[in-house]
């Protein structure tokens, strides 16, 4: 009687489970960027700095800071792939080429707007001062100089334009967002082409829309609400399509736990959605705010612009940073134009301010805001008892 043995079943090891890792699943560890590294990224610079300026300017009749720039930048890549793929392989190489490409383009936009700052800043910081903040240009002559007057009033119409603008817009931007997101229906498409339509507006487009309804056919007039509604056409859709997107990005299981709950439709929004997504929305808010608050094309056809100061958006004509830097840019007074100059520094600086506060507000985990107010809400119910 013959017995069959049969061999013991051998499970393969799961990957994490011990055993061998199969080596196509294995991490590959990124290689540190060392002093061979940088010694090839200087000799590729050099070398191609160097070939580029004995053919530019050597053997050739091409001249011109920028056209050997690009061609240097050019004739870099080249170099530097082809010492990268004869030392460390083709994968390598091409990996350090597309990071090269990388930095090159981020150093462009850095060094483009460095540059526009740094222009902006040497033209126009020897007039900012409180007196130039805290008065307007009422009375003020041209023979007088820079120094007289200042943008007040046109700080106080920017703040309320687009505060006003903010107050329209941005709640609008957000119901849209959770219509989109949370709710559909049949007019989904047509509203998300609208929108989309509507973020690709020209600013003066807006601007003439408002100048044609409310002023031109309703006799309003021209006055910083005028402008505010022109602003408030343009955060609609940006504030929507940012919202939406962060709306998209709250857990399903979410808006499961809380249906399995009882709770309807609305309140699940209202109560889960929307609070898990604060973060976001503030942040969408910040940078609608941002994108409308530089626009004068808008407003050049609605507020017609002021320089005494006028408090009130709801009657006559107001002045605005952006319209102020474009209407006294575009003077032939020396006066003026540094007035304009220092204004638009002004302008970069608040427009700056409130991207840094959206990056702040993006970087928070949800429950930051209710955790830094709740110590508050505290103290104020103790000294109530």
């Amino acid at each position: 009687m013959s017995s069959t043995v049969v061999p013991a079943a051998t499970e393969t090891p799961r990957l994490g489970e011990g055993g061998p890792t199969p080596r196509a699943l294995r991490r590959r560890s990124v290689r540190h960027f060392t002093a061979t590294d940088a010694l090839v990224l200087a000799g590729s610079l050099g070398a191609s700095a160097s070939l580029v300026w004995v053919v530019f300017y050597q053997l050739t009749f091409l001249a011109g800071a920028a056209g050997y720039v690009v061609c240097t930048l050019a004739v870099f890549l080249a170099i530097y792939y082809v010492a990268n793929r004869h030392l460390f392989g083709r994968m390598a190489a091409a990996d350090r080429v597309v990071a090269a490409l990388a930095t090159m383009a981020a150093a462009g936009v850095v060094t483009a707007l460095a540059l526009v700052v740094a222009w902006l800043v040497a033209h126009g910081y020897h007039l900012v001062s409180v007196t130039f903040l805290t008065r307007d240009q009422k009375g003020v002559l041209n023979t007088q100089p820079a120094s007289a007057g200042g943008i007040s009033h046109a700080i106080v119409g920017s703040l309320e334009e687009v505060g006003l603008a903010t107050l329209i817009g941005a709640p609008a931007g957000v119901v849209t967002a959770v219509f989109l997101s949370e709710v559909g229906g049949r007019i989904t498409g047509l509203v998300r082409t609208v929108v989309t339509a509507m973020s690709g507006l020209p600013p003066i487009v807006a601007g003439l829309f408002i100048y044609v309804v409310l002023i031109t056919e309703l006799h309003y007039g021209f006055r910083g609400f005028a402008g505010s509604l022109a602003l408030a056409i343009m955060i609609l859709p940006n504030v929507t399509r940012t919202t939406e997107e962060v709306l998209s990005v709250v857990h399903e299981s979410l808006r499961e736990a809380s249906m399995a709950l009882g709770a309807p439709a609305w309140r699940t929004v209202w109560s889960v959605v929307i609070p898990t997504a604060r973060t976001g929305i503030v942040t969408a808010l910040l940078l609608g705010i941002a994108r409308v608050v530089g626009e004068a094309a808008p407003l050049i056809v609605t507020i017609f612009g002021s320089p005494a100061m006028n408090a009130n958006p709801f009657s006559g004509p107001q002045e605005a940073l952006p319209l102020f830097v474009f209407d006294y840019r575009s003077s032939s007074v020396a006066a003026d134009i540094e007035r304009a100059f220092s204004a638009g520094l002004v302008l970069v600086a608040l427009v700056a301010v409130l991207f840094l506060l959206a990056r702040i507000f993006s970087a928070m985990k949800p429950g930051t805001v209710g955790r830094l107010l709740r110590p508050s809400r505290h103290r104020r119910q103790e000294a109530l008892s």
